[in-house]
């Protein structure tokens, strides 16, 4: 579902957001950069999930050190 929202901005951000972004991008563009600020709860839950996945773990954990142990040799 979707909400709309009247915001107030200065002339100059509201002509750079017509040029820059263009027309009927608008929302779209906003919602992006406020989206990872505003659900930060979410974000979190999600990663806790992740990190309670001890086999998604294991699997992290193994790619990690591997990389490592790359960098360390030089090797790939």
């Amino acid at each position: 579902m979707t909400r709309k929202l009247t915001i107030t901005v200065s002339e100059e951000v509201y002509r750079g957001l017509h040029s820059v972004i263009g027309r009927r991008r608008i929302s779209r563009f906003i919602e992006k950069l406020a989206r990872p600020h505003v659900l930060q709860t979410k974000l979190e839950a999600a990663y806790q999930e992740m990190a309670e996945d001890s086999e998604r773990e294991r699997g992290a954990l193994e790619w990690a050190d591997a990389l490592a142990g790359e960098a360390l040799t030089g090797r790939r």
